[in-house]
């Protein structure tokens, strides 16, 4: 049944074993095209929630279907966060794009993705046939990514305004940031490096750390202010942005 309120949103879940939860976020009528939110992981996909929340309301007040998912492992999917594979997200992903558009009528699909999710959009287009891709500080070097994180988790476990006393490197040794992750999953991240894409890809660039030399397929567009990502003063923060809202909007609304 189709919701008619654009502020709506319709929780299912869907793929094989009906494993992966989702939001749908219908239109008040037929769609002319519909966005797929590929989210990051870890904290950054906590902190994100509330932003893609609101770009898929945005979205589908602009008579374009939204679909707001979790990979398995994260969120309300099944699976435990030290099952998260890159390869399965990657798959998650065309899953989730063949859903949408059975339930949009749409069979134009743009991804979009924050930080590991714009990556992974990148890397999934190709089977889930996507039309462009629009990405917010994408990780295009995986190896510079972990290392960041691995420096935010050993700044995090030291600092005294979360811990009476530093807590011990083997307590969280597999940790992200309170995310449980697995050696597969930091291999597989340490070896992402982007260097093409096989559609159109807007770039939404806050951060400037882009590579200089290019990537092939992708147009980069600066958005101000700066995301917070790495600031451990705000790790317990939602990350908003209206000028991210109102650009991914405007993108899709004009394309062919």
């Amino acid at each position: 049944m189709m919701i008619t309120s654009p502020e709506a949103e319709l929780p299912f879940y869907f793929g094989d074993d009906a494993a992966l939860f989702g939001l749908f976020h219908a239109t008040g009528g037929p769609a002319r095209r519909a966005v797929l939110l590929c989210p990051p992981l870890g904290q950054d996909h906590i902190r994100c929630h509330r932003l893609y929340r609101q770009l898929a309301n945005a979205l589908a007040g602009e008579g374009i279907a939204a679909l707001r998912f979790d990979y398995y492992g994260t969120g309300d999917s099944a699976g435990e966060s030290a099952d998260v594979d890159w390869g399965r997200c990657v798959a998650d992903i065309a899953t989730a794009a063949d859903e949408l558009r059975r339930r949009s009528g749409a069979d134009r699909v743009i991804a979009f993705g924050a930080r590991l999710g714009g990556s992974m959009a990148i890397a999934a287009a190709p089977t889930a046939r996507f039309a462009g891709v629009v990405t917010w500080d994408p990780v295009f070097d995986g190896g510079s990514y972990v290392s960041r994180l691995d420096a935010m988790q050993s700044a995090l476990r030291q600092d005294r305004q979360r811990f009476t006393r530093p807590r011990s490197a083997s307590d969280v040794a597999e940790q992200w940031l309170g995310f449980a992750t697995s050696e597969r999953l930091r291999r597989q991240i340490t070896e992402l490096q982007l260097d093409a894409s096989s559609v159109p890809t807007l770039v939404l660039d806050s951060l400037g750390d882009l590579p200089d030399n290019g990537v092939a397929n992708i147009s980069v567009k600066r958005l101000e202010p700066a995301a917070p990502w790495d600031d451990l003063n705000r790790l317990e923060v939602a990350i908003l942005s209206h000028p991210l809202i109102q650009t991914v909007t405007s993108h899709v609304r004009a394309a062919a």
